[in-house]
């Protein structure tokens, strides 16, 4: 069988060595041994309401014992009564409860005897009580003067403890007691002194037995107390009457203890009980009961009195306790004392008890017995319950040992030592039983164990033998005892192997052997592997409300799988399937899900794997992430006018540290209710030293701040007020804004509230026109502008503006130069000229207008210009206005876009804020012709096995005059190779088709066809075909080309593409954005490019900026130089000027590469593939 063994093994010396167990195994049954007390019944009370009572005594033994029993040391014989029955094999008796049943009353002792010899019970004391009751009797009345003392004597019956008695009348209501009125111990009412209220005929005294379940109730008696008494006994009539209030007040005399009993009385109480003194007193007044401790340690803690100071109370008495207490009965009149001697006694209790055991024969036998108590208890040696006669008994005896040399067999016996005191007997017994036999091995032969690696493992051989036994362990065939560090022998003869392995696994033999005889068992075990755990994620930090999957995952011997099982712990304690009502977390084997996580889910996470042989465990702690709580408990300090010190607890950080904390103020005169940040602090600081603004009545809070976010403000500090000042700033932002020539309007950013530093906050304007005036123009506002009129034109002015409040000035103020109003510039521009760059771009120079005329601040020139006419047709145009924006002061601007082969107009005009001044005289310039685009179409009207007629349309703008056209052509298939590329010249500009011939037959072919002028060839149109094998047309046009139905799909094509041009014609019109550096880059320009490399440097403008049609530049304010990075040189322009194709860029922008191409009839972009 597999058996769960644990314990971690260290390594220790095994030690192959002789087991002594005398005391250390118990005397299997089925060997010879003496009788021994198993159980026993010790004091038993008869309770009248009981079926039956039990006196218990049982024995082992070998021989089976015989049972007899003593009564008052008198011998009982449990057949002498038919009411007691007993069994078989027992010493048990039951005694019935039918009639009287006193005489069963007495001290029992049960023996128990076999041949070898006889055990002693302790003495078990049966008390059969009586039912109590109070005699019935006549109570005479007590008549008694005001003043007098009294006793109630109340003489409750016997009966068992405890017992409580009460003093009530007969509507059962209690009399109340006091200093005065009392009860003794003895359950007697005492009354210091009477009073007329204390008369009364129902006090009934009542004694209550709880074990008895009994309460009995004395006759009642009756109190009448006087104020009138008689002065002579012989109640003449004419004797003289005392009143009863002419009373003589007296001193105190003690009633408990009685004055017979002296001044002093000694006391004895067992050591561990209860200890009560009581002192009862009468007297006129009432006397005051008081104690102390005359003699002796005084105890450690003041003594409790109950019962009104009446009696001294000490609980769990020791030796410490006792001495001699003084009681005090003390009134106006006088006092009474009595002293008590207290004596601590205890009962016998051990000090050393004789131990029994299994002995062999010829050892030695001393037996030590030593009890101690108050009086010093007697000791008293028995065997077999007998007393011991020294003279017969062949070992030495005394008070406190027995002592044998040599035993035998026949010294086996029980002895019995007894101490005795007057309070009382304890009895130890000794079993002493000398054996010979050969080793009995108590564990079955042919056990199975298992363990797991690593894990220690436990052999069992347990041997019963006398004399001892020599036990050894051989494992397999060996026949050589293990006696490795690992193996270690235990007194029970028990093989321990530590920190086991896979090799330990095999068939092992326990042998014992002493001279008697020899046993040997066997033992198998297994070894498995150990289970092992790894849980995943380790310690992970969650946010709260996050969620969090907890993974565990596991190893274990797969002859172990059924008794595998899963659980999770957290902090120790295990987590039930769904843990939280709200089904939070949930726990699915070895998973377990948090959702929403919370701060009190925080701890460790243990996975527990556990198998019928070992147990192992893997954490996770679980750290919550979360705000910190706000700051507590915010204090104000060092109070000062501009200053004051906050400081304040912070709250929890929740894991994780606090960065900062944010101080926030708000203030109730300007702004109430509005938090404003103050300052910060540190996360470890917790007192800061704020700076203040006068005239501000502050209360601050504090928002932690860390790794998650921020805390919840904290409740707000007290208020506190700074006094009023001069303002500490002036105004910033100082400026002049104007709408008119002749005005000037000053503005300034307004101080904010807690910047005004007091009441009553105006502005002091200073201003003078720079250069002409001296003395300062002054005027006080309350708003935060002030407006000159009949100011010249843009003229520089002096300006200071200074806050004010009633508590004085600011600081003196800087000077701000500003200007008056503008006008719009009353100049042109002179000197206009035009450099022609290339067919579609040209740079203008020209010469500004000087300063004066501009009559405000200059943001740049715009150039103007439209086409006149053609220079291929002469055809004159509408004029239709373009214009580009170059801002800031400068002399040229480049103008692209410009259509090839054309005649222009140019002007320039300065421009300010106010708007835009006189126009320049125009400029004629003509472009040069460019290279033309490419023709509208190609199709292919022939295609034989051999050779294949072309037919192109005109190029959509010749931009110049055609110079001819140029037809390439070359063989393409699916498999991506190429042939080479052919060129043939058509020089005759009208030539607008051409014959191919010297073809390969079913042959793909690419052609290409581009329009030339003098500047160079435009970009080509392509198409495809294939040739055929027997000369049938193989063109995508063959066949189709002449069928109704293509003819109207290629109509519909057509008008839906004019429609989209028209669309997007429309839309680039209405203000289409386009970028200069995209257009560029899709249709380079080599003499553009080289013009750019010269004049723009390295052209770069990734943030594709637009032209736009207004005033603005691209630049803002940034004056441009020559060699600046951007389209400053551009400038920005309307997009009216933009044609349908595009064409500005594509008018000044040539063939990057030489025999780059775009097709409109495949309507891709194309080039050749050079083979």
């Amino acid at each position: 069988m597999e058996m769960l063994l644990s314990t971690k093994g260290i390594t220790i010396c095994l030690l192959f060595f002789v087991l002594s167990l005398a005391a250390a195994i118990e005397i299997p049954l089925s060997v010879a041994q003496l009788p021994t007390i198993t159980e026993q019944s010790h004091t038993q009370v008869a309770y009248p309401f009981d079926e039956d009572f039990t006196i218990k005594c049982e024995a082992r033994g070998n021989p089976q014992p015989i049972f007899n029993w003593t009564k008052d040391g008198k011998p009982f014989d449990l057949l002498s009564d038919p009411r007691i029955v007993s069994s078989n094999n027992s010493g048990t008796f039951v005694i019935q409860n039918r009639g009287i049943i006193t005489n069963f009353q007495g001290k029992y002792r049960c023996f128990a005897s076999n041949v070898l010899g006889t055990a002693m019970s302790e003495e078990i004391e049966l008390i059969v009580p009586s039912v109590p009751k109070f005699p019935k009797e006549k109570i005479e009345p007590l008549d008694v003067e005001h003043g007098d003392s009294v006793i109630l004597h109340c003489n409750p019956p016997k009966g068992i403890p405890p017992l409580h008695i009460y003093w009530m009348n007969i509507d059962l209501q209690h009399i109340p007691q006091d200093e005065r009125v009392s009860m003794s111990l003895k359950g007697d009412l005492y009354f210091a002194n009477v009073e007329e209220n204390d008369s009364r005929s129902d006090y009934c005294c009542f004694a209550a037995f709880p074990r008895l379940r009994t309460i009995v109730q004395k006759m009642p008696m009756t109190l009448k107390v006087s104020r009138f008494k008689h002065a002579n006994d012989s109640g003449s009539p004419n004797a003289a009457v005392t009143k009863a209030n002419f009373i003589k007040e007296r001193k105190p005399k003690l009633l408990i203890p009685p004055e017979s009993a002296g001044s002093s009385s000694s006391v004895t109480v067992i050591k561990g009980g209860v200890l009560l003194l009581e002192c009862i007193a009468e007297g006129l007044p009432t006397p005051h009961l008081s104690w102390v401790k005359v003699t002796g340690n005084l105890p450690k803690d003041e003594p409790e009195t109950e019962n009104f100071g009446k009696i001294l109370k000490i609980d769990q008495v020791t030796a410490a306790d006792e001495g001699t207490y003084q009681c005090t009965a003390s009134n106006p009149m006088g006092r009474a004392k009595h002293e008590f001697h207290v004596h601590v006694e205890e009962p016998p209790r051990w000090i050393k008890e004789p131990e029994g055991g299994v002995y062999s024969v010829g050892t030695n036998l001393v037996l030590l017995c030593e009890a101690i108590g108050n009086p010093e208890p007697t000791i008293q040696w028995k065997l077999n319950g007998m007393p011991i006669d020294s003279r017969t008994f062949r070992g030495r005896i005394s008070a406190r040992e027995i002592s044998l040399t040599n035993l035998q067999l026949q010294d086996s016996a029980v002895y019995q030592c007894e101490a005795s005191n007057k309070h009382g007997t304890i009895l130890a017994s000794a079993n002493v039983n000398v054996l010979n036999i050969a080793p009995l091995i108590l564990t079955s032969d042919g056990e199975n164990y298992a363990t797991v690696v690593g894990y220690s493992a436990f052999l069992h051989c347990e041997i019963f033998a006398s004399p001892a036994a020599d036990i050894r362990w051989t494992k397999d065939d060996s026949i050589e005892p293990l006696s490795t560090l690992r193996y270690e022998l235990n007194k029970n003869g028990t093989l321990e192997i530590k920190e086991t392995k896979k090799e330990d696994s095999g068939s092992y033999a326990c042998w014992a052997a002493n001279s008697v005889g020899k046993r040997a068992i066997t033992a198998n075990l297994d070894i498995r592997d150990a289970t092992k755990l790894v849980v995943t994620p380790k310690n992970p930090r969650v946010l709260k409300s996050h969620s969090v999957l907890l993974k565990c995952q596991s190893e274990y011997d797969s002859h172990l799988k059924h008794s595998f099982k899963l659980s999770w712990r957290k902090d120790g304690d295990e987590l039930p399937v769904n843990s939280t009502e709200d089904g939070r977390i949930i726990l699915d084997r070895d998973t377990l899900f948090i959702s929403s996580v919370a701060l009190e889910d925080q701890g460790v996470y243990t996975c527990v794997a556990s198998t019928s042989l070992d147990s192992v465990t893997a954490e996770s702690q679980l750290i919550v992430l979360d705000v910190p709580d706000p700051p507590e408990d915010l204090q104000l300090s060092e109070n000062q006018n501009r200053s004051v010190r906050l400081s304040w607890k912070a709250g929890t950080s929740h894991n994780s540290p606090i960065n900062e904390s944010i101080i926030e103020f708000e203030e109730n005169r300007w702004e109430p209710g509005r938090w404003q940040e103050l300052t910060r602090a540190p996360g470890n600081d917790t007192t800061a030293l704020l700076s203040l603004a006068p005239y501000v009545n502050y209360q601050f809070r504090i928002v932690s701040v860390n790794a998650v976010g921020r805390s919840q403000p904290s409740k707000p500090s007290l208020r506190y007020a700074t006094p009023p000042a001069a303002p500490d700033k002036n105004p910033e932002n100082i400026r002049v804004e104007a709408s008119e020539p002749d005005e000037m309007v000053m503005k300034w950013e307004p101080l904010k509230p807690v910047e005004r530093n007091g009441p009553g906050l105006e502005y002091k304007v200073s201003w003078r026109q720079r250069g002409v005036e001296v003395d300062w123009n002054e005027e006080t506002v309350k708003k935060h502008s002030l407006t000159l009129r009949n100011t010249p034109t843009f003229v520089p002015y002096e300006i200071k503006v200074q806050a004010v409040n009633n508590l004085g000035s600011g600081p003196e103020p800087n000077v701000t130069i500003g200007y008056s109003g503008e006008d719009v510039p009353d100049a042109a521009p002179s000197g206009v000229s035009v450099d022609i760059v290339n067919s579609t771009l040209v740079k203008v120079f020209w010469f500004g207008i000087p300063r004066d005329r501009v009559r405000g601040h200059l943001r740049g020139y715009k150039v103007s210009w439209w086409k006149t006419k053609s220079m291929l047709d002469g055809k004159r145009h509408h004029p239709e206005k373009h214009f580009l924006t170059f801002v800031g002061d400068r002399n040229y601007g480049m103008i692209p876009g410009l259509e090839p082969f054309s005649e222009f107009r140019l002007t320039v005009l300065a421009y300010n804020a106010k708007g835009d001044g006189p126009e320049s005289s125009p400029v004629v310039f003509e472009t040069p012709e460019g290279v033309p685009e490419q023709p509208r179409f190609l199709r292919i009207l022939n295609f034989d096995k051999d050779s294949v007629t072309l037919s192109w349309g005109l190029p959509k703008k010749a931009n110049g005059h055609l110079t001819g056209y140029i037809l390439q052509y070359q063989i393409i298939n699916e498999t991506h190779e190429i042939g080479p590329l052919n060129d043939i010249s058509v020089t005759n500009r009208s030539t607008l088709s051409w014959r191919l011939s010297g073809l390969r037959s079913s042959t793909k072919y690419k052609f290409y066809v581009k329009a030339c002028t003098v500047k160079g060839c435009g970009k080509p149109v392509t198409e495809e075909g294939l040739t055929m094998a027997q000369g049938t047309y193989a063109g995508i046009y063959d066949g189709i080309s002449t069928q109704g139905w293509f003819i109207g799909l290629m109509c519909a094509i057509a008008l839906l593409t004019l429609l989209l041009l028209t669309i997007c014609f429309v839309r680039r019109n209405k203000g289409g954005k386009y970028s200069v550096k995209e257009k560029e880059d899709l249709h380079p320009d080599p003499e553009a490019q080289s013009i750019k490399d010269e004049i723009f440097g390295e052209y770069s403008d990734s943030d594709e900026k637009p032209l736009k049609g207004s005033l603005q530049s691209i630049n803002g304010d940034i004056k441009a130089t020559e060699s600046a990075d951007s389209l400053v040189d551009y400038g920005e322009g309307e997009h009216g000027m933009f044609n349908e194709d595009g064409s500005f860029i594509g008018a000044y922008s040539g063939s990057k590469e030489k025999g780059s191409v775009e097709s409109t009839g495949s309507s891709t972009a194309t080039f050749p593939l050079h083979a």
